[in-house]
């Protein structure tokens, strides 16, 4: 790529677009174009054809998704499915379409099979059942690898994907009904220190900035006691926790912006012929290779945000896959490795939540 390659990021103002954006920046790129959701339509292939026809980008970062954690996954199974599968099939058909010269394509590691032997291999895509709570999501990305890698069969389309293990960070999304594990659980604890403290001013500018099931901050402390209740946050007799799950299960975390690193290395330095015909993959795994129980993740998450509040396990809900750690040594061998220690994001993550800066 050039410093003044037209680069499309779709989906530029999420966690990992927006993570992508300040490293091309910081770079030295400076034509990079995103719509909103306002401008462009994703899900729509008229609309989808029309911008790439009249912008025709030299390379497309597809970044662009509907996300959620285990309860929004098993929630909206049909919309996981149908805006992903449109979303990524408009672009890459475009890309394709209009001479697009590289496309990334940005996936999730619930690609792999629940029980997946550990760390997973690149190779271990499609050789076993996938985790049922997120099978509709996962189902969806296995589709955008395998578009990547016959639109290069087919056509010589030099597209290829990438599988972010589960990341964090700069903009994340602490809504408690649809966020992934970290920020949710982040957030929860912010709000059970508030609760501990009796700090209803907190606990009101966290509920204005970020309403919880259409309650704001000027909700009664009774409507508010009630509602963090029904998100496991109990301040009777004691400030109290109560987590999804057993606890036991095992994952990795990425920092947001090593992701972002990741794919801009990948993009400047891997062709789609070396990724298929010389490495025989149809994809990157981009992650640590260190994963953690729930359960420490908790421990970890509670002694950042210095609170006593106690932790219960709700062992009806479900725990999801077991494990999902991600063999990156292909990665390393493309000389990347991961830079921002666990606890230090976790760290830089609270710092900006607690002081109320824009997510």
């Amino acid at each position: 790529m050039n410093k003044n390659s037209k680069i499309y990021i779709a989906g530029h103002q999420g966690m990992v677009g927006s993570a992508i954006k300040r490293n091309l920046e910081s770079k030295g790129y400076t034509n990079i174009i995103g719509k909103t959701l306002d401008e462009l339509d994703l899900t729509r292939q008229d609309a989808v054809n029309a911008f790439f026809k009249n912008e025709k980008p030299d390379y497309v970062i597809d970044a662009a998704a509907k996300v959620g954690g285990i309860l929004a996954n098993d929630t909206y199974r049909a919309q996981f499915l149908y805006e992903n599968l449109m979303i990524q099939n408009n672009i890459i058909h475009a890309a394709h379409t209009y001479g697009t010269k590289k496309l990334l394509f940005l996936g999730s590691s619930c690609i792999y099979p629940r029980m997946a032997p550990q760390p997973m291999q690149e190779k271990h895509l499609l050789t076993g059942t996938l985790e049922p709570t997120n099978e509709p999501y996962a189902i969806a990305k296995i589709a955008g690898i395998k578009m990547c890698e016959n639109y290069y069969k087919q056509y010589g389309d030099n597209f290829i994907s990438v599988m972010p293990t589960n990341l964090y960070g700069p903009n994340d999304n602490f809504n408690l009904e649809t966020s992934h594990v970290l920020p949710a659980m982040l957030r929860k604890f912010h709000l059970a220190k508030c609760l501990e403290n009796k700090d209803w001013d907190a606990i009101r500018a966290d509920l204005k900035k970020r309403p919880v099931k259409g309650m704001d901050g000027n909700a009664t402390e009774e409507q508010i006691t009630k509602t963090l209740a029904e998100f496991g946050i109990t301040g009777k007799p004691e400030t109290t926790l109560t987590l999804w799950g057993s606890g036991s299960s095992y994952r990795e975390f990425l920092h947001v912006d090593d992701m972002a690193d990741a794919c801009v290395h990948i993009m400047e330095q891997v062709e789609a012929k070396r990724l298929y015909d010389a490495m025989k993959e149809t994809h990157i795994n981009i992650g640590t290779g260190e994963d953690l129980s729930i359960k420490a993740l908790a421990e970890t998450i509670r002694a950042i945000v210095n609170t006593d509040t106690s932790i219960q396990w709700d062992s009806t809900k479900p725990d999801g896959t077991p494990r999902k750690l991600l063999d990156v040594s292909l990665l390393h061998s493309l000389n990347w490795q991961h830079k921002i220690s666990l606890k230090a994001g976790i760290r830089r993550v609270y710092a900006r939540y607690s002081l109320g800066e824009k997510d």
